[in-house]
């Protein structure tokens, strides 16, 4: 069996230990919990005829006070960049994450999850934009960690550009 490191990178609560918990345990929960450091769940996936073990590496949220630490992508076979549709800063804070994970680890496969689609009213984030990043080699979904929207295929794709499929 192949073990496969992926980090999820993203500002301040948008909703990346949701992503993780829809993914891993198809739950969501309303109430908002902060991740301090890491936490690393677990999911084994079929791609092709590789059972693929999935160490998910959910990093705390980066903000003006506290930058994520190099040391924790070192490793990583991929990584998920993660923005909130409604906050247009977070699409800017996913493109730096993105030039900074690069340099850390090269040019691993990664997708861009433009996450709480099940709020699409109060989006900020123009179309527009995801297609640019799209024309520019971005895969990017648009997820929903209260509804499941998006989230098994964004990292069905991610698992399956990681072992070149």
């Amino acid at each position: 069996m192949i073990q496969k490191k992926i980090c999820m990178l993203g500002a301040f609560a948008v909703g990346k230990t949701s992503l993780v918990s829809r993914y891993v345990k198809s739950i969501f929960s309303d109430k908002y919990h902060s991740t301090v450091g890491v936490k690393v769940d677990k999911k084994l996936v079929v791609v092709g005829d590789e059972q693929i073990d999935l160490l998910l590496w959910d990093l705390y949220g980066e903000d003006e006070f506290q930058k994520i630490r190099e040391s924790y992508l070192r490793g990583s076979s991929g990584y998920v960049l993660v923005a909130d549709g409604t906050r247009r800063e977070t699409l800017d804070k996913a493109v730096v994450l993105h030039s900074r994970a690069q340099e850390t680890v090269g040019k691993v496969p990664f997708v861009l999850m433009i996450n709480k689609a099940d709020l699409a009213d109060k989006w900020e984030i123009q179309s527009e934009a995801v297609t640019d990043l799209g024309g520019g080699g971005w895969p990017a979904f648009k997820t929903s960690a209260k509804t499941g929207e998006g989230v098994e295929e964004a990292f069905l794709a991610l698992a399956r550009k990681m072992v070149g499929g």
